[in-house]
């Protein structure tokens, strides 16, 4: 079994059998140098023809990049070398060539644009920087189950495979489903809401499906989604959830993935909490007063934000007390002011990174909601049951996770977070 570089590299071993891909190569005449790479790091291969066996000079000086090989050897410590660690070969075997010339240099050495880079995805990756934004996204999830578990949230999984629309849209992809056409769901909404009454409070983290037409640097057609839902919640609860995740992700990533975020360059400051509050007549009340044509009950537009001029937008923060109108239908209206809601949208300055709000948890409100916006209530027939069979209070949100990473990170393309990227354009690969 092989050691993983990591290994190498962190204990006090003196033989080791190390697998990966040549990374770089110099080759210095009497002495050879070969940077070998695997998952978890990078580890320098020392051949010299002074002391070094002739026939794994000559196969080290035929390597080329992304060549697969394994190398058994002995461990030095060596302050020229990369991590101050180099390993002498005893043995080398070559387990598999790379063709070349590359489609793609993985070093990142000669520059490729996105698009390049995402078609050819895997090699992409072999560039520590690329590397490390998944690994960071990786924790991110990880992360994210912790907090949510800690705090009595069950982790369920809903269908994908539905029959009607789950916000009462009609961005769906329909799929040939036997004898009926069915849609790839669009979010787990009615789902989670339902499993409030045997759970109370539930979370999912899954793969959802909208079929928007939009081309734009922060919309997919196929997306990852962190939501939740909680019985006896009410929208400030829920907010509150939302800002502590927030602020538990960045002092752990910091904590945990120094390395990663020293190779993106970034220094991860904890947000302040508790998050602003901005009410949404507000917004649109300074929006105006710049010069802004937008009526009241229009969606605020993230062109709108950008020409925003407020010290609380310039990180996370919540619009709250969204019109009705531009709300779907299961959100609560305000008691106290008609036409209004108990709802947000988190953002991060002028990105929309997620959404949420208290539910209506009465039958007859519900009815009456759906019926002033036009919806079947035939079609929600097998959820509207469970509200006359004691559908507690609830609230919860869905928030983007590929946008979370754009806020933490720093990227203003959701694609650089996304290994495969699914728009209107890209199928494939």
């Amino acid at each position: 079994m092989k050691n993983y570089i990591k290994e190498v590299l962190t204990k006090n071993m003196e033989i080791v059998r190390v697998a990966g891909w040549v990374f770089e190569k110099r080759d210095l005449g009497g002495i050879i140098f070969i940077l070998l790479r695997d998952s978890t790091g990078i580890i320098q291969v020392t051949w010299s023809r002074k002391r070094g066996d002739k026939e794994i000079g000559r196969k080290m000086k035929k390597l080329k990049i992304n060549d697969v090989i394994e190398v058994r050897g002995e461990v030095k410590k060596e302050e020229q070398a990369p991590n101050g660690v180099e390993i002498i070969p005893h043995t080398l075997r070559v387990l598999n060539e790379a063709e070349h010339p590359l489609p793609l240099d993985p070093t990142g050495k000669i520059d490729a644009g996105l698009e390049t880079r995402l078609n050819l995805r895997p090699l992409d990756l072999m560039n520590p920087k690329r590397n490390a934004i998944f690994r960071i996204k990786s924790e991110v999830l990880r992360l994210t189950r912790e907090f949510l578990r800690d705090r009595g949230f069950l982790e369920v999984i809903t269908p994908k495979i539905i029959a009607t629309a789950t916000e009462g849209g009609a961005e769906l992809f329909p799929v040939p489903y036997f004898e009926v056409t069915a849609f790839l769901a669009q979010s787990p909404q009615l789902y989670k809401e339902e499993l409030t009454i045997p759970f109370e409070r539930v979370f999912e983290i899954g793969t959802y499906f909208r079929a928007e037409p939009f081309n734009t640097n922060r919309h997919l057609n196929e997306f990852v989604s962190i939501d939740i839902e909680a019985a006896f919640h009410t929208y400030e609860d829920v907010m509150k959830v939302a800002e502590e995740l927030i602020v538990h992700v960045y002092k752990r990533l910091n904590e945990e993935m120094e390395e990663e975020l020293k190779l993106l360059n970034l220094d991860l400051r904890i947000p302040q909490t508790p998050f602003p509050r901005v009410k949404y007549d507000e917004i649109m009340e300074k929006l105006r007063g710049i010069g802004v044509k937008i009526e009241s009950g229009e969606d605020i537009k993230m062109e709108h934000l950008e020409s925003l001029k407020d010290e609380r937008t310039e990180g996370y923060y919540f619009i709250i007390d969204w019109p009705s109108k531009v709300k779907t239908f299961y959100t609560k209206d305000k008691e106290n002011r008609e036409g209004y809601t108990n709802s947000f949208d988190l953002m991060y300055r002028e990105l929309e990174i997620g959404s949420g709000g208290e539910r209506i948890h009465k039958y007859d409100d519900l009815i009456k909601k759906m019926r002033k916006m036009g919806l079947s209530i035939d079609n929600f027939r097998h959820h509207l049951v469970f509200y006359k069979c004691g559908m507690p209070p609830h609230a919860g949100w869905g928030i983007g996770l590929d946008r979370l990473m754009m806020s933490i990170l720093g990227f203003k393309n959701i694609r650089e977070t996304v290994l495969y990227p699914r728009d209107r354009f890209r199928l494939v690969p």
